[in-house]
């Protein structure tokens, strides 16, 4: 326990700064909406019509299946190029780029699904982007900051100090953990396979309603 709160303490500052980040990624996906041309947002509509037909003509359980290996084999691809990342000095960039390119997906789908079809189209970012990213983003908070961490670990023994600490257990301690969020990753995959298309098919309807293509 002591170990644990040491190390949580040291990394206190890749904490809040890869939360930061993600945040900036967010601020920076939803302010990108306001970028767009006319025919990329009647893309972005005609795609969102089509997509909403679908979901609500759709029975509740179908291609569930198919739908949670294709949702968990993009997170832990996810997870697992962190991971790799992590392994180089090199790949350090790498992990930052890809928590800040989270964040502007996040906010570009939260801020273009408000901006077109106002509380609507919050409610649906309620039940669709918000409840899996609730977890997905800590999980990857977490598998980024182990990442850096001992990525900056192997940079401060092996290069700097050129010391041949044994980096054994270290690496075992990161891969564990990194097995454990892709664990967490395969819950998160079931919910957003079972239980959000249920939840986007109950505000569909309302949506299908106003869901005209800007310029149209």
């Amino acid at each position: 326990m002591r170990t644990f709160r040491h190390t949580l303490k040291e990394q206190t500052v890749l904490y809040i700064f890869v939360a930061v980040l993600f945040l900036v990624g967010v601020i920076f996906g939803a302010l990108m909406v306001n970028a767009l041309s006319l025919e990329q947002q009647q893309d972005l509509g005609r795609y969102l019509q089509n997509f909403f037909i679908t979901v609500d003509q759709s029975e509740p359980g179908t291609g569930a299946a198919e739908s949670f290996w294709n949702i968990a084999g993009l997170h832990l691809k996810w997870v697992g190029l962190i991971w790799f990342l992590g392994l180089s000095v090199i790949g350090l960039p790498g992990i930052l780029i890809l928590d800040f390119l989270k964040g502007v997906l996040i906010g570009f789908s939260v801020g273009y699904l408000v901006g077109q079809f106002s509380w609507k189209g919050l409610l649906f970012a309620l039940v669709s982007v918000a409840p899996p990213n609730l977890l997905i983003i800590p999980v990857l908070i977490v598998t980024s900051v182990s990442a850096i961490a001992f990525s900056l670990h192997v940079i401060k023994n092996r290069v700097m100090m050129h010391n041949r600490v044994n980096v054994i257990r270290p690496f075992a301690a990161y891969v564990g953990l990194t097995v454990f969020m892709c664990l967490i990753m395969l819950g998160i995959s079931s919910f957003e396979a079972w239980v959000t298309p249920a939840m986007m098919k109950w505000v569909t309807p309302t949506l299908l309603e106003t869901a005209v293509v800007p310029g149209m």
